[in-house]
């Protein structure tokens, strides 16, 4: 599927939500300050729209929310991108300084499992003083965890028995696809100033592969500021490619899925080396935003220092989107997109999908001490589209790991279920695919996680389509 003519444009709403993470502007910076941010998009009320719930800081150093600014906050949406607070009657205010974490069935038995991101070691007795924020080499680091869903409402710590516990990092972010078409769900973490994890899923325990895989680092072979990543399939070829963000001079690292066990970095073929060299982000997104067929990068951006650290560092910046042109090269849009319709901020977590049934995807961001934004897609390309929502029945019940393929005369892009997207947030609507000019869908094949696979012939763009797995292998 060649790519189409057209532009990516978005247009800012507001939401009342102000990211409060304990920063003063004389105090000590305490690290936690810092990393804040997570939100989530997922539909808490069972009514097929995308509600809104952000994770909110605390006071600094004791991590309590000692005041209602400290309130972690869900909005409901009406399902067209207007929302309400909800938050007191859901009693989701939280105590504690709250950031993320990602869902993923790791065994297959058809029940959600928790993967825990750990950053580091941290006390506020023991906190170096620095201009700013201090370097994560003066903290040690701490292994992820991995919780075991008992099928009764409780979690099992399994992170020793599956091997994760052996590898300590100082974990920033977490995507999740099967990157080995083995049927199992594998993890990729980015680490702060220490190489990337990949986790092979093997069946039970999991193997850390990140150098044999050529994705523990950047080309340059310098360990970076690993932020947030995501892990879908960027040129259509079927296979789950690898992208992270950083900070400037480290730029935004592309893995190529080889389909032979290994990546193939291409930030540089594609152009994201110089085009992302300036920038410093945290938030990315793999999405379709122009429905043309190929998915483009979204990246939340903003420095990981202080604003009192602007004579040195470009601190609060723009959000970029990179188009895909074609699933080799990309360009980069930040005026171009609409982005200057709102102030440069320290943006962290980031969060997509169709607030307003329409197709497109849109994207939520949080700032440190700044409103969050909503960013509606406007784009004016006339694409199709189509989304789909999984109910597993013998799989997890949001089919979270399946992999979709949908063939239409113009290309045959591919997509999966994972809510695991960015800096610790969730995107956990339905799966959108871009069809270009294609008013229908040939086929759209289904690959549950559960091993069965369902196809379905002569869909319809411009649709939610409701997909339940069938309760009988055909």
């Amino acid at each position: 599927m060649a790519p189409a003519a057209g532009q990516i444009r978005f247009r800012p709403a507001q939401i009342p939500f102000t990211l409060e993470n304990g920063e003063t502007a004389a105090g000590p910076k305490y690290t936690p300050a810092t990393m804040a941010g997570g939100l989530a998009l997922f539909d808490c009320d069972g009514d097929g729209d995308l509600d809104l719930y952000f994770a909110n800081g605390a006071e600094l150093p004791s991590l309590k929310k000692t005041a209602p600014k400290y309130a972690n906050r869900l909005f409901l949406n009406d399902g067209r991108g207007a929302f309400t607070d909800f938050t007191e009657t859901a009693g989701l205010a939280g105590h504690g300084y709250d950031t993320g974490v990602a869902t993923g069935d790791y065994d297959n038995d058809g029940w959600l499992d928790l993967f825990v991101v750990n950053y580091l070691r941290w006390a506020p007795d023991k906190e170096p003083v620095c201009p700013g924020y201090c370097h994560p080499k003066y903290y040690e680091g701490t292994p992820n965890s991995l919780w075991r869903n008992n099928r009764d409402g409780t979690f099992r710590d399994v992170s020793a028995a599956t091997g994760i516990r052996r590898h300590v990092g100082k974990g920033m972010g977490v995507a999740v696809a099967d990157y080995d078409l083995d049927g199992r769900l594998d993890l990729f973490v980015t680490n702060d100033k220490a190489y990337n994890f990949l986790f092979r899923n093997a069946g039970g325990r999991f193997e850390e592969k990140a150098f044999e895989a050529g994705v523990a680092l950047a080309e340059h072979a310098m360990e970076i500021s690993g932020m947030g990543a995501d892990f879908r399939d960027f040129d259509n070829d079927g296979l789950p490619d690898i992208v992270l963000v950083a900070l400037e001079n480290e730029t935004f690292p592309l893995y190529r899925n080889s389909g032979k066990g290994f990546f193939e970095e291409v930030t540089g073929r594609s152009g994201l080396a110089a085009l992302s060299a300036r920038m410093a982000g945290y938030g990315p997104g793999l999405f379709d935003f122009d429905n043309d067929g190929f998915k483009d990068l979204f990246v939340s951006r903003g420095h990981v220092q202080s604003l009192d650290m602007r004579h040195q560092w470009e601190i609060e910046q723009p959000n970029t989107v990179f188009r895909n042109l074609g699933g080799r090269k990309v360009a980069a849009l930040t005026a171009e997109a609409g982005f200057d319709a709102a102030p440069p901020r320290r943006h962290r977590g980031a969060a997509f999908g169709d607030l307003n049934g329409d197709g497109r995807i849109d994207a939520v961001v949080s700032a440190l001490m700044a409103p969050a934004q909503i960013w509606i897609n406007e784009s004016p390309a006339p694409h199709h589209w189509l989304l789909i929502r999984l109910e597993g029945t013998r799989s997890n019940r949001d089919g979270i790991g399946a992999r979709i393929r949908v063939l239409t005369p113009a290309g045959s892009p591919y997509n999966h279920a994972s809510p695991s997207t960015g800096y610790a947030s969730t995107s956990a609507g339905p799966v959108h695919f871009g069809l270009g000019p294609a008013s229908t869908a040939d086929l759209v094949e289904i690959r549950w996680p559960s091993g069965r696979v369902q196809r379905l012939k002569g869909v319809k763009a411009g649709q939610v389509l409701y997909v339940k797995e069938p309760a009988e292998a055909p």
